[in-house]
């Protein structure tokens, strides 16, 4: 067997053991014929807790922004609140796309203004709205429900042309730009303050107490829980000898863990709630730093304010 390699420093002597062979050599490649070996598919449990994961990472990210000194990261959380608020009630009045267009623009300069990054911003928002907004949304273009000038022929019924409308595209582009609106004012909102401080503030406005505590309970102790079903599942795996077939042996862990899991998260409930207790939780959401306004904040607002009624002034214009 051959002996470790060593990187010499500057006296000669050994340092550090150099990185092996085995670790550096690059491995065969599938072959689409099969002769190397197959793929096989991989497991939805595998696959879910790979997606957690992935999750865990990204609100771990937020939380780095949220400490950034950018231009939300310096107002009042509070005053972030009102203002988002103010320009949804805003964005769901306006009824041309143009306005709804422009006000996502000035969010997108929000964004840059706060050291956000731009990329990860846009795909965290037309992510989800693709998905789930136009699939809600295309019956709506079709002729049969809404009646109007046909730009796209698909089929033909009894002599009539049927197909997308112009009617029906342009209220799908509306709903799809309100809902990417709406999506990229509350991810300013959240990526630019910590949660604690988020929370603080709903508190502050009024939000009732109960609200607030189960919210902040949800959201701090759903990723302990899933790094318990991730140890659960790796532990499984490292003890597991031969091929399983992968949908099976999803079931079977499911099925046995789905009780265990629940027993953990009540014993932990349990010992959680008595620890916030002994340490003086009594319900209330509290910071280090306590809330003041400024003159900042106060402009903020009034800036939020101003672009709101300039983007319904112009979307009257526009629709007139």
């Amino acid at each position: 067997m051959p002996e470790p390699s060593y990187a010499a420093g500057s006296s000669g002597s050994p340092v550090a053991p150099a990185t092996p062979e085995w670790l550096l050599r690059g491995e065969a490649a599938m072959c689409p014929c099969g002769c190397i070996g197959k793929r096989k598919r991989g497991s939805f449990v595998e696959k879910t807790l790979t997606a957690g994961s992935d999750l865990l990472r990204q609100v771990m990210f937020s939380e780095d922004v949220a400490l950034q000194g950018g231009l939300l990261q310096r107002v009042d959380a509070r005053a972030k609140i009102v203002a988002m608020l103010v320009l949804l009630v805003a964005a769901s009045f306006l009824h041309t796309i143009a306005a709804l267009l422009a006000l996502y623009a000035l969010t997108l300069l929000v964004a840059a203004a706060s050291r956000l990054p731009v990329g990860y911003f846009i795909k965290r928002v037309w992510l989800f709205v693709p998905i789930f907004t136009l699939i809600v949304i295309l019956p709506a273009t079709l002729s049969i429900v809404t009646p109007g000038h046909i730009v796209l022929e698909l089929w033909s019924w009894h002599g009539h042309p049927e197909g997308f409308t112009s009617q029906g595209l342009t209220n799908a582009g509306l709903v799809v730009s309100r809902v990417a609106v709406s999506i990229s004012l509350v991810l300013l909102l959240t990526l630019t303050t910590p949660w604690v401080k988020l929370l603080a503030a709903l508190r502050s406005l009024g939000v009732p107490r109960m609200f607030v505590m189960v919210i902040s309970m949800a959201y701090r102790y759903i990723f302990l829980l899933l790094g318990s079903v991730s140890e659960m599942y790796e532990s499984r795996k490292s003890r597991t000898v031969g091929g399983q077939r992968h949908d099976r042996a999803a079931r079977a862990f499911v099925g046995a863990t789905a009780g265990a899991l629940i027993g953990k998260a009540n014993h932990l409930s349990e010992e959680v709630h008595q620890a916030m207790v002994s340490r003086g939780y009594r319900g209330e959401a509290t910071t280090v730093q306590t809330f003041r306004l400024r003159a900042t904040d106060a402009v903020f607002v009034m800036a939020a304010c101003l672009c709101a009624a300039m983007t319904w002034w112009g979307d009257r214009l526009l629709g007139q």
